[in-house]
């Protein structure tokens, strides 16, 4: 059974509930638009791509018909290359690339030049719900991946990351057809995994759905001594009623790391260190992670009127880190480093929310869809730390030593206080106009958003700490996007569109002199994009290019010793990708992406026309997979990933060098008693290359070794 054809067929036989739902759905030039419901999106041949998705308050909607970038990766895709995280997903994509958090392993995604934090990921169009450092892709039914600014989309982030992009992850429902699919899977070098994914859709109209996904994996990586283990579930329930609709998405997720490698700092080395072998473990035997978190959400839509629909959803999110991590710092080229225990227990608690309207109608010629939208988001942190004395060590030929005592413990680690708050609120309004039947296609819209963040010190002896600082401000978020359907196939876009982080506090002292203007608080910085492209979609293949512009502020203490706003990172770029079956049996995945990231307005001049840290000028990939005419569905893949050279330091003299892996693939899907079963066999960094992934953060993370995996699916 090929992929494209089961793909075709699942879109073939949506059920009367799921065709409801289409009808309940505004429709711009031929194209679904539904308010803000995650529903059912097709997937070009292959089943790799879904042909759109969610753009924040604007909806979920076909990419053709939208003058933003957004590329979807489908479940398919996710089993059929054995995923076993969100960065393995996003890998795919020549505009992404990740490495890990600073000092632990969290995943950091680049887009466009700037960084995403995994803090600012979209669980089903809201924030701050999903695990904050890792997520299991057996969960997941896509991985939207937006190109550029959105801060009018979908309001700022928790953190205020994402200049560049943003992801939002759609979770798995129930689909037309039932779903009994258990997997059992290897990995090296000694992880175990089983997953179970039961989907069903009853009531007279197949009204009632519900799905159900679990997946516990452990066992030792690639990566000498490195031990992790992942038992995950979800639940998701959902109602398409003729008017009304209803879904409840809950996730539960405890992942567990011992002897992770994680950074290594630069330190005082005056030039980057040649990568150690893809194994080698630098850091600590004891060191490691436990995350734990509970996440859902529900959202309900019901139709006013024929051109009226009104939405609501809420959320929650709890989460409980407590990792002892290890990160060697250089202290020359020769691979010596000091390293030592650093504990950080880490609880967060999000509540967040949104509700508004969708109408549609007409005033003359000219067809509107109107988007009116609140927002609500408010998250606590509780933190503390502790740490050991220094370890000698260096990351050729590691020292391990003994779990060694703290000699310093603030907050204390037994008894988090709370560190933090930030509560976020916003409002948007939007008209799309519709012109020419609809084939120009118009949004205008502005967001106005509220930021309050306030800090507390840590606690002391159990005593919660005192606010030490505390940020309020307000500022609006535009867009300007046109998108003309030149025909059935083509399209061209423009937009203007903002993003928006948290402005800066000036210091009391820098260099041992005090601030001019110390404890000055500045208004949220905004990043201004723009962007034009071109979209192609020949029904079974789709491609699209585009070129933007992306200029982020950015702050620094002057010559008079003035913390001023006056430096600027300005990414210029252009952006390819494709992605669909052209000829049957035969897919294709990829593209490449060039960015020039320039530091202007540097402090003195310094750095100017200097590329910014941790930023690849040009990134491509190449994916393919040929299903074998007559075979038992033989398909064999291969995929190559290529990363430029970065620069660690805003001087550009510590260069890491670029880097290319290979990754190959195979698998069979024979019968067994009429049902269809999957054996898939894959191997990631074929050659087995030690190479530096990533330098974002202006540190380095190491890519993964040779890895084979091994699964076999039954369909039941």
């Amino acid at each position: 059974m090929l992929i494209g054809a089961s793909a075709h067929a699942a879109d073939a036989d949506l059920d009367d509930a799921q065709k409801k739902a289409q009808e309940n759905a505004t429709t711009l030039s031929g194209v679904q638009v539904s308010a803000n419901m995650a529903a059912p999106t097709a997937a070009y041949a292959g089943g790799q791509v879904a042909r759109g998705g969610r753009f924040g308050v604007l909806g979920n909607q076909d990419a053709m018909n939208v003058p933003f970038a957004l590329t979807s990766y489908t479940d398919t895709l996710i089993r059929t290359q054995q995923a076993r995280s969100l960065g393995d997903v996003v890998q795919n994509d020549a505009a992404v690339r990740y490495g890990f958090g600073y000092g632990n392993y969290s995943q950091v995604f680049v887009i466009r030049g700037f960084q995403l934090a995994s803090d600012d990921i979209g669980f089903d169009g809201l924030y701050g719900l999903l695990p904050r450092q890792l997520l299991a892709p057996e969960l997941i039914s896509r991985v939207e991946v937006f190109k550029g600014a959105n801060a009018f989309l979908n309001g700022m982030s928790v953190s205020g990351s994402g200049i560049g992009g943003g992801i939002n992850i759609a979770p798995k429902r129930a689909e037309a057809e039932p779903i009994t699919r258990v997997g059992l899977d290897y990995g090296s070098s000694s992880q175990i995994g089983e997953t179970v994914d039961v989907g069903r859709r009853w009531g007279a109209n197949k009204e009632f759905g519900l799905r159900v996904n679990a997946v516990h994996r452990e066992g030792g990586t690639a990566v000498d001594g490195e031990k992790r283990r992942v038992t995950a579930a979800s639940v998701a329930f959902d109602y398409q009623g003729e008017r009304l609709r209803v879904t409840t998405d809950v996730g539960y997720q405890k992942q567990d790391i011992t002897g992770g490698r994680a950074v290594v700092f630069i330190g005082s080395a005056t030039d980057v260190p040649r990568v150690p072998s893809a194994r080698t473990n630098y850091s600590q035997p004891w060191s490691g992670s436990s995350l734990e978190d509970t996440f859902g959400v529900i959202r309900a839509e019901y139709d006013f009127a024929d051109w009226l629909t009104g939405y609501v959803a809420a959320g929650a999110h709890h989460g409980n880190e407590f990792g002892d991590y290890v990160s060697p710092t250089l202290t020359s080229v020769n691979g010596d480093a000091t390293e030592g225990r650093f504990t950080v227990p880490y609880i967060a608690n999000t509540g967040t929310g949104e509700a508004g309207f969708n109408a549609h109608f007409n005033t003359g010629d000219i067809t509107h869809r109107v988007t009116l939208g609140f927002s609500a988001l408010t998250t606590n942190k509780k933190a503390a730390y502790a740490g050991s004395a220094s370890i000698n060590t260096n990351i050729y030929s590691p020292t391990y030593v003994a779990l060694p005592d703290y000699i310093y413990n603030v907050g204390p680690i037994s008894s988090p206080g709370i560190t933090g708050r930030t509560q976020l609120r916003s409002l948007a309004l939007s008209d799309t106009l519709g012109f020419l039947d609809e084939r120009l296609l118009v949004t205008l819209g502005v967001r106005r958003q509220k930021l309050l963040v306030a800090s507390y010190a840590y606690a002391v002896d159990g005593v919660p700490g005192s606010k030490n600082s505390e940020y309020q401000k307000y500022t609006n978020s535009p867009v300007v996007g046109a998108n003309f359907r030149i025909s059935d196939q083509w399209a061209v876009y423009a937009n203007h569109i903002e993003a928006l982080t948290q402005g800066g506090e000036a210091p009391v002292n820098f260099n041992g002199k005090p601030v001019t203007n110390a404890g000055q608080v500045f208004a949220p910085y905004k990043a201004k994009q723009n962007e034009v492209g071109v979209k192609w979609d020949a029904g079974n293949v789709g491609s699209s290019l585009g070129l933007y512009q992306i200029k982020q502020p950015s702050a620094y203490v002057d010559a008079t010793n003035t913390y001023v706003v006056d430096g600027e990172q300005r990414n210029r770029g252009i952006e390819w990708s494709f992605y669909g079956q052209p000829i049957d049996g035969f897919r294709i995945l990829g593209g490449a992406n060039y960015i020039k990231p320039e530091l202007v307005k540097t402090q003195g001049g310094l750095n100017d026309g200097n590329d910014a840290i941790g930023v690849a000028r040009f990134q491509a990939n190449a994916g393919v997979e040929w299903t074998i005419p007559n075979t038992p569905d033989l398909t064999l893949s291969a995929r190559a990933v290529h990363t430029g050279k970065q620069y660690l330091d805003a001087g550009n003299t510590l260069r890491v060098p670029a880097w290319t892996t290979y990754d190959i693939g195979a698998r069979i899907t024979p019968k067994l008693e009429g049902k269809p079963v999957t054996f898939n066999v894959s191997v990631q960094n074929l050659m087995n290359k030690g190479y530096w992934a990533s330098a974002t953060g202006g540190y380095l993370t190491q890519g993964v070794p040779r890895t084979v995996m091994v699964s076999a699916q039954f369909d039941l």
